[in-house]
């Protein structure tokens, strides 16, 4: 399968990437959902309920106590799926990176063309002015991070309760749905309305990687359950 998979990577100019969590455990950033991800860990209070806005907005502190613990992961690098889809990028086969993960890594890889559904940890805004933050400001800080204003500054990533933004989902749709090929890698497929999106992929070159098999794999044409780095190495 995977000769198949090299033969349509050659032949196309229009590739699309929708990826999850898993595109980035071999970063060293753990996933939600897995047996070892971050839902199944024990807290004072559910993960999902600690990146909900209700919980940013009623106990702030523990919030950020929890995000700097557990989200942050600044030392993490791309590995081999993110530079090889930079690379792509770069032949002008790939145009677009649609993704769920909000750590910032297919930008630092060198991608440009990304649209990061769920937001992005190196972006944070005063809610107060609106004044832009790096995300040392928010590592370095201690409690709940302040602007110079004197308002708190919110990471730009969606929290559960938080709608996603449109222009972002218009772009995505459009990509997808123009793609020669689409390549979902890393996600179980159970994050709504992201996963909802591949529903606007109508191609036969549908390929799906991911080590645990997902609700879609009778639709895929191409279905590989391994690792990302392991199929992304020997594109």
């Amino acid at each position: 399968m995977i000769s198949k998979l090299k033969e349509w990577v050659e032949e196309s100019n229009n590739i699309v990437f929708f990826g999850g969590a898993g595109v980035s455990t071999e970063s060293g950033i753990p996933d939600f959902r897995s047996k070892d991800g971050l839902y199944n860990m024990k807290y004072k209070f559910p993960p999902e309920t600690m990146v909900s806005r209700t919980f940013f907005s009623t106990n702030t502190e523990d919030f950020f106590d929890f995000y700097r613990e557990k989200i942050l992961h600044l030392s993490a690098k791309p590995n081999i799926t993110h530079t090889k889809l930079f690379e792509l990028e770069t032949k002008g086969k790939l145009k677009a990176i649609v993704t769920q993960n909000i750590d910032g890594l297919h930008t630092l890889a060198g991608n440009k063309n990304v649209y990061e559904l769920h937001g992005s940890v190196k972006r944070n805004y005063c809610m107060s002015c609106n004044k832009f933050y790096e995300v040392e400001h928010i590592a370095n800080s201690k409690g709940v991070p302040k602007c110079e204003c004197g308002g708190i500054v919110k990471p730009d990533v969606v929290l559960f309760e938080e709608g996603l933004d449109n222009a972002i989902m218009e772009n995505s749709i459009k990509a997808i749905s123009e793609a020669d090929i689409l390549i979902i890698g890393g996600t179980s497929l159970n994050v709504y309305p992201a996963a909802g999106l591949i529903n606007y992929y109508g191609g036969k070159k549908l390929v799906l990687i991911n080590k645990a098999p997902t609700g879609f794999d009778s639709k895929a044409n191409l279905v590989f359950n391994e690792s990302l780095g392991n199929i992304f190495s020997q594109l």
